[in-house]
């Protein structure tokens, strides 16, 4: 879909986002994914249609930085049969089943070695786990403690249908592009199978986020990657880090943002750049029951976007953050654990926060000492309690609006929200008090 077919379809989806990016999941939901494959390509191929998403591949063996390209791997089908005949394990029934990147495999043997490959979690009983191994070949499976409790002992069939190959690693990437060369970037991953929240929130907030933009005209250009986890920040970063640390005044890695549960803030390395200010401010003031965390929690891929050398402004805005809900690289990640407002309101989060930066700016009192606000009629003829704080709010913004603060600096020091600043900036600047500082 092209930017200008964009811009005539997207009022209706933006009133119910919610349910268009739960939709969009569910279709995804069953689609075997890892960080190389058909799987990775499929998806994109969904996604272009709807935004303009450009697909690259970078062939197995290629370097890319202090990381090479893996081998591709693809799985057609995969399952055990037990002594009595009965599948007991089904690739088919949930593509967490198998081990990713298992070798293949067709044999038969005791369970008791068949223990040996197999994974289930003993405290979550009722959960498949997700489990990989892509950088030592093995074989596996992965089951519920409860199916695993009760294989009977006997000779068990197992058969792996895959195929590891000097392929390539695939990734989407949507330029959109705005008024100034400076650019917002957008990043999420692509690259585990059926889980809802921890793959595939990211996503559709990330699709829903792209046609929002492309709706209308922006004041920066937008960079929108999707991307395999590590191996593919990597790889981006290692061809286009010139014009990203240029370019880039803000980002956000978009990973687990579909559950209904409090907010979560991850910051940068650096902790202070425009998305982390762009982000508290925007939390403090509509989210304020938010999860603050620590860089030391990290574990996406702001690991590489925030590395030393690179050190672009990424940071991470979430639900319930990555390996601290139960349902977490499980079976229970499900298509009903994330819900259409969990979705809905993380996409209004990443949208509030774009606003601000579209519309932050700095600004410098024209006339030295306090300007006078009777005679431009900014000063109200009724005194109430209400035209009394807007006052006070006019003057404490007009006391900051030094050249040096920018919006969110302002608001931060006053205590009030940027969107109520936004009114006074216009009436200040109608009346010709303010410049705006480049």
């Amino acid at each position: 879909m092209q930017l200008a077919e964009i811009r005539e379809t997207v009022s209706n989806e933006f009133e119910h986002s919610g349910l268009f990016m739960h939709r969009l999941m569910t279709r995804l939901f069953p689609i075997c994914r890892s960080i190389t494959g058909d799987g990775v390509r499929q998806t994109l191929r969904i996604l272009q249609e709807h935004i303009p998403l450009q697909i690259f591949e970078v062939p197995s063996g290629t370097k890319v930085f202090d990381w090479t390209i893996p081998k591709e791997w693809n799985v057609r089908d995969a399952f055990v049969i037990d002594p009595r005949g009965r599948k007991v394990i089904d690739f088919k029934k949930s593509n967490l089943h198998v081990l990713g990147y298992a070798v293949p495999v067709d044999m038969s043997l005791p369970l008791s070695e068949l223990q040996k490959h197999l994974y289930s979690l003993e405290n979550q009983p009722d959960a498949i786990p997700w489990i990989t191994s892509v950088y030592e070949e093995r074989w596996g499976f992965c089951l519920t403690h409860n199916e695993r409790l009760r294989l009977e002992e006997g000779t068990y069939r197992v058969v792996i249908d895959s195929e590891l190959k000097n392929g390539s690693m695939t990734y989407g990437e949507v330029i959109i592009p705005g008024a100034s060369d400076k650019e917002i970037f957008i990043s999420t991953y692509v690259c585990h199978p059926s889980m809802a929240n921890n793959e595939l929130s990211g996503p559709v907030v990330a699709t829903m986020l792209a046609k929002w933009i492309a709706s209308a005209p922006r004041r920066f250009t937008y960079r929108i990657i999707l991307i395999p986890e590590t191996i593919g920040s990597i790889t981006y970063l290692s061809r286009n880090l010139e014009s990203m640390k240029k370019n880039i005044v803000a980002g956000f890695n978009l990973t687990c943002v579909g559950d209904e549960r409090a907010y979560s803030f991850l910051p940068s390395r650096n902790g202070s750049t425009l998305a982390d200010k762009t982000a508290l401010n925007v939390l403090r003031s509509k989210h304020p029951e938010f999860k603050h965390y620590s860089f030391l929690d990290r574990g996406s891929d702001e690991r590489q976007y925030c590395s030393p050398g690179v050190d672009l402004p990424v940071i991470s805005l979430m639900r319930t953050k990555y390996r601290e809900f139960p349902e977490y690289h499980t079976s229970l990640d499900d298509l009903e654990f994330v819900t259409p407002a969990g979705l809905e309101g993380s996409f209004e989060l990443h949208r509030d926060c774009i606003e601000l930066l579209e519309r932050n700016r700095t600004y410098k009192v024209r006339c030295l000492g306090e300007p006078q606000l009777g005679v431009r009629g900014l000063y109200p003829t009724v005194a109430t309690k209400e035209s009394h704080r807007q006052v006070i709010d006019m003057l404490n913004f007009i006391a900051y609006a030094d050249g040096m603060n920018d919006l969110i600096d302002v608001s931060n020091i006053i205590h009030v929200p940027v969107p109520d600043l936004y009114p006074i900036v216009e009436k200040l600047v109608a009346a010709n008090l303010l410049d705006e500082v480049s």
